[in-house]
């Protein structure tokens, strides 16, 4: 005569599969939480080397070229303060082969946790010129500035110096920046002293 399961061997079963499935959506809940964690890393870490890319390149792209101010007023060709700094570039892209400079304004700045890059549409602006300000995705806690003065060779937490030209690029720039992620991350971009005249048309 066959035997069936009796109903405490099924309970007994319906038990165990039930803490195996429970313990293997732990496991596979877990990986997927683990494999989510480190895509958001991999994508602030990126973000992060995107951005003190652009600051280097253009630091490295800066050229002696004082802009016009919203007033009319002479603007250095680098302004830097401790946690602020706006320069003139070369390299400004241009594919359509627009009339216009092949140089641009561009500047960086903490917007509370927010690292941005600025830039301005033209070199000398008019009152109603506005930058475009591009979120940069770091989140940065503290940015600090220094500038080189070839002439004492100091290092001074705003540029220019009083009384120098506003044509005078500092020697290097030094730049640390604090992340809660990664704690501070500093560099020093040594600056061309002087491009081709051609170069910077």
């Amino acid at each position: 005569m066959k035997r069936g399961f009796t109903l405490i061997e099924v309970l007994v079963a319906t038990a165990v599969f039930s803490i195996m499935a429970a313990l293997a959506y732990g496991g596979l809940n877990s990986i997927a939480r683990t494999r989510g964690d480190l895509a958001k890393q991999e994508s602030d870490f990126a973000a992060l080397m995107r951005a003190v890319g652009s600051l280097n390149r253009d630091l490295n792209s800066a050229v002696v070229r004082p802009v016009r101010g919203a007033a009319g007023q002479v603007l250095p060709a680098l302004i830097g303060a401790s946690d602020h700094i706006e320069l003139t570039r070369l390299g400004f892209a241009n594919p359509q082969a627009e009339p216009r400079s092949n140089l641009q304004r561009v500047f960086y700045e903490l917007d509370g946790s927010k690292f941005e890059r600025g830039r301005y549409a033209v070199l000398d602006r008019a009152a109603n010129r506005t930058p475009q300000v591009d979120d940069l995705k770091v989140k940065a806690e503290d940015i600090r500035l220094r500038y080189l003065d070839a002439a004492s060779g100091q290092w001074l937490d705003a540029w220019p110096p009083p009384q120098s030209d506003p044509a005078v690029l500092p020697r290097a720039v030094q730049w640390r920046l604090r992340t809660p992620q990664y704690g501070e991350i500093d560099g020093t971009v040594e600056l061309v002293s002087a491009w081709p005249a051609r170069a910077a048309g």
